[in-house]
């Protein structure tokens, strides 16, 4: 397998007809260069949208009341469903699967937004009450002080924890947040920590410009009673975060006398069903992306074998007189197969290079840059090394037809053939 003269015997097939093998070449090269490609795009995509989900939990829901559309109990439909504090503590004693549950209220509504003073600068931020859990829902990284805890909400305290964009308009460079004073709709809040959203895009824009202060002080400072505008909860490990919504939007509709068929009535959203479609669409995508990768390559190897079938037709009454003197047929068919496994592997290891080499540079490029839907594109390098293991297999038997009917030939055969 290893003789000088044998590898420069396939050398000189290989250059003698160069366009041949090149056109034979480029087929093998395409179709592993497409599927790198493919690959490191597809990964990038699902980056890009995965990242959506950096800074809140994968299996958390999210619940809020709505209009009613159905009447019920005497109650006309159109209605708002407004919760409360003892939703609450219904939700803790009622749902046995629960893990989590952080309460929320935001000052002006869903988006809205609040003017915020300290010391002559003044700018619209979003205002959140929330209590301690909330951390462990929805995912940041404190840059200085501590974040809000339970003696801050049983004690009522004005604390705000105010996000870096918040930091950074209120106060000059030289200044030190914690301990100041922030004006929030008449009440003044002592600031005791700021913190770095790890979500991404617009969701991290509009974190960055967030103050959280306790729930209780929120209710109490800005007229809420004991108004909850919705309900961030986790499940326990090992139950769903669909079952959980389910559950407690049952619960909800039971206590405040709506529809068990008013689907509207009760607004709900979880991280987890939205992961795992996302999940789907990407096994989808991935599947594809093979089925295509390994076709194109698939034709690419075939194109050597209709060229090595060429190749052994011209050199019928070569391989005659090999046989003649002596050759066997071992020796004929491994110089065949060694030939198509170098054209393949060398085609194929150059579009895996190249291949690699084009994700890489595209990595780098995007480094820095704002880019949501789109990040990191990578090849996995067990991916990469399986595709090597292709190439050489698929070399093998690109060239096994080719080789057994060279063994095949006899001397009188390979001396009538013109």
């Amino acid at each position: 397998m290893f003789e000088l003269d044998k590898w420069q015997e396939i050398w000189g097939t290989i250059t003698r007809n160069k366009l041949r093998t090149f056109l034979t070449m480029f087929g093998v090269f395409w179709g592993i260069f497409m599927l790198m490609i493919m690959l490191g795009s597809g990964k990038g995509l699902e980056n890009g949208v995965m990242d959506g989900f950096n800074g809140v939990s994968k299996n958390a829901v999210f619940v809020w009341g709505q209009t009613t559309t159905m009447a019920y109990g005497g109650l006309l439909p159109g209605r708002f469903v407004e919760m409360s504090n003892a939703d609450v503590a219904a939700i803790k004693a009622g749902c046995k699967n629960l893990d989590i549950l952080s309460p929320r209220n935001q000052l002006g509504g869903w988006r809205g937004g609040n003017l915020v003073t300290r010391k002559g600068k003044t700018s619209p931020f979003t205002v959140y009450g929330d209590y301690s859990e909330i951390a462990f829902i929805q995912s940041f990284k404190i840059t200085s002080g501590r974040f809000l805890n339970p003696f801050d909400l049983s004690e009522n305290r004005k604390v705000a924890v105010i996000g870096d964009q918040v930091a950074k308009i209120l106060f000059d460079s030289t200044e030190v947040p914690i301990g100041d004073y922030i004006y929030i709709k008449g009440v003044y809040f002592q600031v005791i920590g700021t913190f770095k959203t790890l979500q991404q895009g617009g969701d991290a824009e509009r974190e960055s410009n967030s103050i959280y202060v306790p729930f209780t002080t929120f209710q109490k400072a800005f007229n809420y009673g004991d108004d909850v505008s919705w309900f961030c909860m986790t499940p326990k490990e090992g139950y769903s975060a669909e079952a959980l919504e389910s559950e407690v939007k049952a619960m909800l509709s039971s206590r405040l006398r709506i529809h068990p068929d008013d689907s509207n009535a009760i607004g709900a959203w979880n991280t987890e069903k939205e992961f795992n479609k996302l999940n789907g669409l990407f096994s989808g995508i991935g599947a594809f992306v093979w089925v295509v990768g390994i076709g194109t390559l698939l034709a690419g190897i075939i194109g050597v074998s209709n060229i090595m079938l060429i190749v052994v037709k011209e050199r019928t009454r070569e391989i005659g007189i090999r046989k003649a003197l002596g050759a066997t047929p071992w020796s004929i068919t491994s110089l065949i197969l060694q030939e198509a496994v170098v054209i393949t592997t060398l085609a194929g290891y150059t579009g895996l290079v190249l291949g690699i080499g084009l994700m890489e540079g595209l990595n780098i490029m995007l480094q820095g840059q704002e880019t949501e839907m789109f990040k990191r594109p990578e090849i996995n390098l067990q991916i990469a090394f399986a595709s090597l293991v292709v190439i050489v297999f698929g070399g093998l038997l690109a060239g096994l037809i080719p080789a057994r009917k060279a063994a095949s030939i006899t001397p009188i055969e390979a001396l009538r053939n013109e």
